[in-house]
């Protein structure tokens, strides 16, 4: 089969690789009808995430056809079932997926000794993002084996909804609204969002659906902050103007009472010094991301606030302003999605018109093309801010 695989930092190609194998009883195969490339695709690409290993198959937002099923797997899934699958590999069982907290099971890491290594206590398994995690294959490809199938899946109902309607449950979706979620929005809140990527426009429409009395999307790209504003955000752009003086202005000087990080590891702040600083820091592996986005949160946010992460880091950050997060009061939440806690309701908005969230996708390729879409994507050229790769061909066009 074909699949989008890593090679080294700016590497990825298109190669025939073994088609998935049935490996354990609550194992499904699917068959990829609709992929994409993630904003944390990209810390992959660029070379920033530790763990990966040449030839692994990337991706983790992809949906099918089930058509392989583990005799384990046979009572939540069917040949012929549409799916989405979430990023987060969940079992179901383990104290943490019971108690909702999918995205640190407890039980699909199969490198949990790597990882315990890493991070003091092992995550849960992702797909297609790093040996840290796992190591398994991801979804840019044109089948996927899923283990523990008969938790790990999203059903898509049988009412007409198309794949772009539902393929962004498996991650973007889910993370803007966990990140808006986290926020605990109250009607007199203003939220700010860094970033007007995928994750930040669902951020945006999440704090909207939530009942923010406004919200701030702050990027430089014209193309994000032009749909930003559609999706009922006031915009800042900040190679133009200052972030710290437009959101005294727009909360009366006392700043916003919450704040996402929709941006995460790779911060792209222009003319500041902390962001020179990360750079030559960076460069001289002295320090593996770039917090600009963190130290600007911990500055802005109204004491007592709450800074909302769910933008991806990988190591060590440097000079964090933690005085100030500390006498300010700030709470800090973070973490991968929980998607499966969050996908019935959100289903069920899509489902009643409250949002479409296909509106993020301004290109559809082959699986063919998707090398050269990696850095369309990273680069924000063409007006690029969500690609959807078809393995089959069908659908692979450019939005007008």
């Amino acid at each position: 089969m074909k699949a989008l695989c890593w090679h080294g930092a700016k590497d990825i190609r298109c190669d025939e690789v073994p088609d998935p194998r049935i490996e354990h009883p609550r194992d499904a195969i699917v068959k990829v009808s609709s992929c994409a490339i993630c904003g944390s695709d990209l810390h992959l690409f660029d070379g920033y995430m530790p763990g990966m290993e040449r030839g692994d198959i990337m991706g983790h937002e992809f949906m099918g056809e089930v058509v392989e099923v583990g005799p384990d797997a046979r009572e939540a899934l069917r040949v012929g079932d549409r799916v989405v699958i979430p990023f987060t590999i969940i079992c179901g069982e383990c104290d943490q997926c019971r108690r909702g907290y999918f995205s640190v099971c407890e039980r699909t890491n199969r490198n949990k000794n790597v990882a315990d290594k890493m991070f003091g206590h092992a995550t849960a398994g992702l797909f297609g993002y790093t040996h840290l995690t796992g190591g398994y294959p991801g979804g840019q490809a044109e089948y996927v084996r899923v283990p523990f199938a008969d938790k790990t899946h999203i059903k898509v109902p049988q009412n007409g909804l198309s794949d772009e309607q539902v393929l962004f449950l498996g991650d973007i979706f889910p993370t803007g609204w966990q990140a808006a979620v986290q926020c605990d929005i109250q009607p007199s809140d203003t939220v700010a969002i860094w970033g007007c990527g995928p994750v930040g426009q669902m951020a945006i429409r999440s704090a909207v659906l939530l009942g923010a009395r406004q919200v701030v999307a702050i990027d430089r790209v014209p193309e994000r902050l032009a749909m930003a504003k559609v999706g009922g955000a006031v915009t800042i752009d900040f190679d133009t103007e200052s972030v710290v003086e437009r959101l005294n202005d727009l909360t009366h000087g006392k700043g916003p009472e919450k704040c996402i990080d929709a941006v995460g590891l790779e911060a792209h702040a222009t003319a500041t010094l902390d962001s020179a600083y990360d750079k030559i820091k960076q460069s001289l592996m002295l320090e593996t991301d770039r917090p600009h986005v963190l130290r600007e949160m911990i500055y802005v946010c109204r004491p007592a606030g709450i800074l909302s992460v769910p933008g991806v880091y990988g190591g060590l950050l440097d000079k964090l302003p933690f005085g100030a997060l500390m006498n300010k009061g700030l709470t800090i939440r973070t973490g991968q999605t929980h998607v499966n806690r969050w996908t019935d309701d959100l289903l069920h908005r899509i489902e009643e018109g409250q949002i479409d969230p296909s509106f993020v996708i301004t290109h559809r390729v082959s699986l063919d093309e998707g090398p050269g879409m990696y850095k369309t994507f990273r680069d924000k050229e063409d007006g690029c801010v969500k690609v959807v790769l078809k393995p089959d061909g069908h659908g692979a066009e450019l939005r007008p």
